[in-house]
């Protein structure tokens, strides 16, 4: 276990966090490796072709990229911590949106341990699988809303309020000793920090999705995605 994990987190951070060392970020890679192979091999059999297999590869690799690069731009940073981007969480829920729960699932939850990856900081190993792959993985719930009318609004806001639940759990198991620096009670503070930075970006990308070009462009995308 010292051979991932070392005591050099900031000091920001507190006295016991974790950051990982080079072997730790090569062993989450392998992870992120299985979770996409994982999302290719539980789609049927019948659907496995290699056009197919290549076209989904591309398309969730570029979804993942973009959702990367805008969970990087950042349009306000909180006071309570926590930042609202540029639509990153848009992005995840794509892939579920494009080739279902299955796919969607896995691959979100292999976005989280990149996100892990680029921030690869914790207190606790529970800790980082409630705030990475479950939270992020979340966002593949779009998956199970991708062949009904409006699916892509109904599996984001699904995906968003999935990743929330985790992410208000996490706040309350792990996090809880910060409430009494803003005289909360613990669930009402994790209910607040977390929904600060999530609902208000989900809200805007409502109002993107309802507009009736984006939503007849995002389409276009599924059906050259599902080709």
């Amino acid at each position: 276990m010292t051979d991932i994990f070392t005591k050099q987190a900031p000091a920001s951070w507190g006295p016991d966090a974790v950051t990982l060392t080079t072997a730790g970020i090569a062993a989450v890679v392998l992870l992120i490796t299985a979770f996409l192979a994982a999302s290719l091999l539980l789609r049927p059999q019948k659907e496995r072709t290699a056009r197919l297999t290549t076209r989904q590869l591309v398309f969730s690799a570029a979804a993942m990229a973009l959702g990367t690069v805008t969970s990087m731009i950042k349009f306000l940073n909180l006071p309570m911590g926590g930042s609202i981007t540029l639509f990153s969480m848009l992005f995840i829920s794509l892939i579920g949106y494009w080739y279902g729960p299955r796919t969607g699932l896995t691959a979100a939850a292999a976005y989280g341990l990149l996100q892990f990856i680029l921030e690869p900081i914790f207190y606790t190993l529970p800790q980082v699988i409630i705030d990475y792959p479950l939270a992020f993985g979340a966002l593949g719930l779009s998956g199970f809303f991708s062949q009904k009318k409006n699916g892509l609004m109904y599996g984001y806001i699904a995906g968003v309020l999935g990743r929330y639940f985790f992410a208000f759990w996490s706040g309350m198991i792990f996090f809880g000793a910060y409430a009494s620096d803003y005289h909360m009670s613990v669930p009402v503070f994790s209910l607040l920090y977390n929904g600060m930075y999530l609902l208000p970006e989900a809200m805007l990308t409502v109002l993107l999705l309802s507009l009736e070009p984006v939503k007849q462009s995002f389409f276009r995308v599924k059906q050259t995605a599902a080709e």
